[in-house]
């Protein structure tokens, strides 16, 4: 090998060098491999679009429904209408008014984003029976007869409002003779509505 030959292999491993220290020194790695990081992320989920103001005739009552989104329970802004009645049914006014907000379909920027619900259309709600503590809610259907969704979705949302206990518990029962039951919404219930069945317990008394 002559000189000439030994210095130009010495400016091309010194260039090679060079470039090596300067994509280090911008916090590049050198790589073989092309890299594809894919397309931008969509949307979030569950991040529907500004609600509506309400129009005149939709005015009323400003509160929360729980409704389904992905594997969770969400609490999404709605507004019911509670006609007026005697301080003691107002309980039960206030009930169906979320009854019939959870059994309406979302809106189209809601469902876009995920939301749902398994509460059906017509379920109704009526104050205790003779003997039933004076706080109980009767459904139109048993609550053991309801999906696990759809009770959560009930339990959380009645919680959450003027229909629940101090404590937040719900007193629930069906059309049938079944004594009423308590029902409580807890984290687990919220975040896994599908599995986990809100939890009850036997009230005693009338």
């Amino acid at each position: 090998m002559n000189v000439r030959t030994a210095l130009r292999r010495a400016r091309g491993l010194l260039a090679v060098g060079a470039l090596g220290a300067l994509l280090t020194g911008c916090g590049i790695r050198a790589t073989e491999v092309p890299t594809d990081f894919g397309p931008a992320p969509s949307r979030a989920r569950c991040s529907p679009a500004e609600p509506e103001a309400p129009t005149q005739a939709e005015r009323g009552l400003p509160v929360q429904v729980s409704l389904l989104c992905g594997s969770s329970l969400v609490a999404v802004d709605r507004t019911v209408r509670v006609p007026d009645g005697a301080a003691d049914s107002r309980r039960v006014l206030v009930a169906q008014g979320l009854l019939d907000a959870l059994s309406r379909d979302p809106s189209a920027a809601e469902q876009q984003a995920g939301y749902g619900t398994r509460v059906r259309r017509g379920t109704t709600v009526t104050g205790p029976r003779l003997g039933d503590p004076e706080d109980t809610l009767r459904l139109s259907t048993a609550p053991g007869s309801l999906t696990s969704a759809g009770l959560a979705q009930i339990v959380c949302t009645f919680s959450d409002s003027a229909a629940a206990e101090g404590d937040g518990s719900v007193i629930l029962g069906g059309p049938d003779d079944a004594r009423p039951r308590r029902y409580a919404c807890t984290d687990e219930v919220r975040s896994r509505p599908d599995d986990a069945e809100p939890p009850s317990s036997e009230v005693t008394g009338g």
